[in-house]
């Protein structure tokens, strides 16, 4: 193939080294070995002669390939793009010395340490793109050359001082990343200098103070800003902070105070809010409600109070509103204006009264846990596509109504701690806990592409309208926890659940209620199950066989209710059970032993003083079955009634023999029983003597 030109064998499982043959492809320009299973050394010798060759990718799934050359390495091409991922490098390759032309520089997540080469820069003056992110370096010194690089990401290093006076040296940059790297100190003022930077993340470090004026009137281009998880303080943005063109801001996990001002009041194109987790007062600003493309905001874990303005939730592109962690109070919004459903956590606050019916209509996820609503579950209807209904700690009275069964795509069905009544209704087998569509429309990431034309500008612009279109659509993160395993765990996943382990969780908590009647066979239908919960309860009855059917379920709680009978043996072939309590209720017979039952402590059964066997103390009869226990018992019993029958008898014939003796001796006349009758009139005379 003499005259191959590209060559992409990127996601692939190759493993070994690359073929001597590779040194013929003398038209080569473009070769992509990129996340593949390369393992152990791997030579770049065969590409030594490829004159032509401008874009090289090479990385590995298996994190452990060490990439050899020689140090005196000088290979005939010119490289405009280069890109060395997951290579174990430990040092800076020697060969990119000798490159004079690059373009692009990915050297990330390696063991690289020391000085970040600013050689890099010397050398290229045409670099626009200088990846470092996840190595060692502890040290960036700052070229003395002013430089037109305009994408620098260094984060996950050790460098825990910023550089300073990067504006001078770097005044192009349009992105930046210094993220994870344990900065000291105040904001950086030389960034308020950098005009043209757009990107800017300096999440994760230790930043702290107030933001300076410099940087908030002077970086009118940034378009994403990402400060979260650092300790700066102070009001959250001034009033006269200029971000005309914002359109993500990230200041969550900081020590901002006071009320929410205006300082975000000119940055309409804003799309995504994030504040939670610091000290913010006061109510939720009008401003907000006037912005067009407000899609993601969260505010919790704050001290906000108030009700919740109902335009608040009218805005048409809203999808994501956090609001828990607070002190709002009141009732809840009557509706939701969005097209495409919400997801809603308006948890831990003070929220008051019924839950509206209306207000369910366009929700996806509904946390409300932990308010003091009252009143029953609203209605549903098979139209809504609820996936998560979190209602725990309220006091929701009534039963669980039927129409619940019509919500076919829930996932997460939390109603525990509250007042409910009545029975489990049966139809609850109908929803699937199934797994949900994922929404084609939630990412918008154009897909790498490579036209026929294979000019440079292009391989670059393909490489980076991946890589920036992939990090302005991280969005939001969904954590939701769960109460499973006798425990609260996060479960986390993108929005749309297609990433996660949030995807994969299934569970139903109906426990702490006043819930009766027989647990419904039919809940045995839920394949899906992960967690069940029916605890704290009055149920009676006994444990379906059918649970046995359920495959997945890691906890099964029944404890505290009034439930009857055996353990079912068909339950001990569910291999996943982790957690399994069924103490205090009337539960007798032999323990199920193999398997997972063979793990569980006494503590699963305490409260049942009828069960036997391990791991308990008390004994069973081996040398009877169940069968046989249950005919003893019937003889004894026929027993015990003939035994009675018998005293009954014979007292009532001695009865009736002494009664039918006296009256025969009585029709005699003998001086024994004239004695007899003188002996009754004297105490008779002497009883009316007595009473009065």
């Amino acid at each position: 193939m003499k005259k191959l030109r590209v060559l992409d064998l990127s996601s692939n499982q190759l493993s070994g080294d690359l073929p001597s043959s590779f040194s013929s492809l003398e038209s080569l320009e473009y070769l992509s070995l990129s996340d593949n299973n390369f393992d152990g050394s791997f030579s770049l010798n065969p590409l030594t002669n490829l004159t032509n060759l401008k874009l090289f990718k090479l990385s590995s799934r298996s994190h452990t390939i060490q990439v050899k050359m020689e140090s005196t390495w000088q290979p005939n091409f010119q490289l405009s793009v280069v890109v060395l991922r997951f290579c174990s490098l430990e040092k800076i390759p020697s060969f990119l010395l000798y490159q004079k032309k690059l373009r692009l520089v990915d050297l990330s997540s390696n063991n690289l340490s020391g000085n970040i080469p600013t050689w890099l820069l010397t050398n290229n003056p045409e670099l626009e793109v200088l990846q470092l992110q996840n190595n060692s370096f502890t040290i960036f010194p700052i070229p003395t050359m002013v430089h037109n690089l305009q994408i620098f990401d260094f984060s996950a290093n050790n460098i825990g001082k910023f550089p300073d006076k990067m504006d001078h040296a770097l005044p192009n940059l349009v992105r930046l990343n210094g993220s994870n790297n344990g900065f000291q100190g105040y904001f950086p003022t030389s960034i308020g200098e950098m005009k043209n930077i757009s990107f800017l993340d300096l999440s994760y470090n230790n930043f702290s103070g107030k933001l300076p004026r410099s940087f908030v009137t002077g970086c009118v281009s940034i378009m994403f800003l990402k400060l979260s998880h650092n300790k700066f303080s102070g009001r959250f943005l001034p009033r006269e902070t200029n971000f005309p063109s914002l359109d993500v801001l990230r200041m969550d996990n900081n020590l901002f105070t006071g009320n929410i001002g205006g300082g975000l009041s000119n940055s309409t194109m804003l799309r995504i809010l994030d504040m939670s987790n610091n000290g913010l007062s006061g109510a939720i600003p009008r401003w907000l409600f006037e912005f067009p493309y407000l899609d993601y905001v969260l505010i919790s874990n704050n001290f906000l109070e108030g009700t919740i303005p109902p335009s608040l939730l009218g805005m048409p592109f809203l999808s994501f509103l956090d609001l828990s962690g607070n002190q709002f109070s009141g009732a809840l919004p009557s509706h939701v204006d969005s097209e495409l459903g919400i997801y809603m956590f308006l948890h831990n606050n003070n929220f008051t009264g019924p839950i509206p019916d209306t207000l369910l209509k366009s929700v996806q996820i509904l946390d409300l846990r932990n308010n003091k609503l009252s009143g029953s579950i609203p209605q549903f209807d098979d139209t809504q596509s609820i996936n998560i209904l979190l209602l725990k700690g309220n006091n929701l009275t009534g039963s669980i109504p039927r129409e619940l069964c019509d919500l076919s795509n829930v996932r997460l069905l939390d109603l525990s701690d509250n007042k409910l009544n009545g029975v489990i209704p049966s139809c609850l087998s109908n929803l699937s806990f199934g797994r949900l569509q994922e929404d084609a429309m939630a990412l918008n990431i154009p897909p790498s592409f490579l036209q026929t034309s294979l000019e440079m500008e292009l391989y670059k612009s393909t490489f980076l309208v991946d890589k920036i279109e992939v990090d302005r659509s991280t969005y939001q993160e969904t954590e939701i926890k769960f109460a499973a395993k006798q425990r609260y765990d996060s479960y986390s996943g993108r929005s749309e659940f297609s990433e996660g382990i949030l995807r994969l969780m299934y569970g139903m908590d109906l426990s702490n209620n006043e819930l009766s009647g027989v647990i419904p066979t039919e809940l045995g239908d839920l394949l899906k199950l992960r967690t069940l919960n029916l605890s704290h309860n009055s149920l009676l009855g006994s444990i379906p066989s059918s649970f046995s059917k359920l495959i997945d379920v890691e906890s099964l709680d029944l404890s505290h209710n009034m439930l009857q009978g055996s353990i079912p043996q068909l339950l001990s072939s569910l291999t996943s059970l982790a957690v399994f309590d069924v103490s205090s209720n009337n539960l007798s017979g032999i323990i199920p032993q193999g398997r997972q039952f063979n793990t569980f402590e006494e503590e699963s059964y305490l409260g049942n003083p009828l069960l036997c066997g391990p791991p308990t103390s008390r004994s069973c009869e081996t040398n009877k079955s169940p069968e046989e226990a249950d005919n003893g018992q019937e003889e004894e019993d026929d027993k015990a009634a003939i035994d009675m029958m018998v005293f009954y008898f014979s007292t009532a014939s001695i009865y009736v023999t002494a009664l039918i003796g006296v009256l025969v001796l009585m029709c005699f006349d003998c001086p024994w029983r004239r004695a007899w009758l003188r002996i009754v009139d004297a105490f008779i005379a002497s009883a009316k003597h007595v009473l009065p």
